[in-house]
């Protein structure tokens, strides 16, 4: 791929750091992201990625905007209150990179349609906001060996991980939260969020998927990225694979 005058001048903020270069930019124009949830974690993923000229986007989402979404989803604005989320996401990044497609899927994620959704993507960003779909895209994305970037967030606390579970060496979703699919949690809208700790922890993410398009920097797979708002404190710990977790047989 010959990067045009056009191209040449958007990125040539990524072109000059010797980590990307113009084939670090060209993969990143030729690469797919599939992003769950347009909300407080997918709106700087989708802004960043669309940026930064991911060639496509597969944005995967149900729900309609609410006033409630807007103190921490910058996708939107007042007057999109009732809209579909994927509709105006897709219009923001339009007028945003002509360089990005998406592909714009109004439907919840579920076992059985998860493969669909998620096949042929090079990334997968999960920002979804209740555990139950977090648990079926990490399990489509082992299926699929597609590597999974997950970003949760609640109160002043987030959370940060890239699983590549088929890897001998490297965990799945499962080896950190277990195989309970009834793991009880509480929702935003019942204990609240920073929004702008949503905002941190999805242009975290979109580092992550970045980097496993375009190749760039050390490999996180296997740590796990805290966050505390409170104290502003970022730390990192191991998260090894679990030898009793069934993607140890995949």
């Amino acid at each position: 791929m010959t990067l045009s005058d056009q191209q040449l001048d958007r990125y040539a903020r990524h072109i000059v750091l010797r980590e990307l270069g113009g084939e670090g930019q060209r993969r990143m124009l030729a690469g797919h992201a599939a992003v769950i949830g347009a909300g407080g974690i997918g709106s700087p993923v989708i802004q960043y990625l669309a940026a930064a000229g991911v060639g496509r986007l597969t944005i995967v989402d149900d729900d309609r905007v609410s006033l409630s979404n807007l103190q921490r989803q910058l996708l939107f604005g007042t007057d999109d209150a009732g809209a579909l989320k994927t509709e105006r996401a897709a219009a923001l990044v339009a007028r945003l990179n002509p360089d990005t497609k998406v592909e714009a899927r109004t439907a919840r994620i579920e076992a059985a349609n998860a493969e669909d959704l998620l096949s042929g993507a090079d990334v997968v960003v999960d920002g979804s906001d209740n555990f139950a779909t977090r648990l079926v895209v990490a399990d489509a994305a082992l299926r699929l060996r597609i590597p999974l970037v997950s970003a949760s967030v609640a109160q002043f606390e987030g959370q940060l991980a890239v699983y590549r579970g088929w890897q001998p060496d490297k965990p799945c979703y499962r080896c950190l939260v277990g195989d309970d699919p009834g793991l009880a949690e509480a929702s935003c809208a019942e204990v609240g969020v920073l929004g702008a700790l949503a905002g941190v922890m999805g242009s975290l993410a979109a580092i992550e998927a970045l980097r496993t398009i375009a190749g760039f920097g050390t490999d996180s797979a296997g740590k796990l990225l805290l966050v505390d708002a409170l104290t502003m404190r970022f730390r990192t710990v191991a998260l090894p694979k679990d030898p009793g977790c069934r993607c140890g047989a995949g």
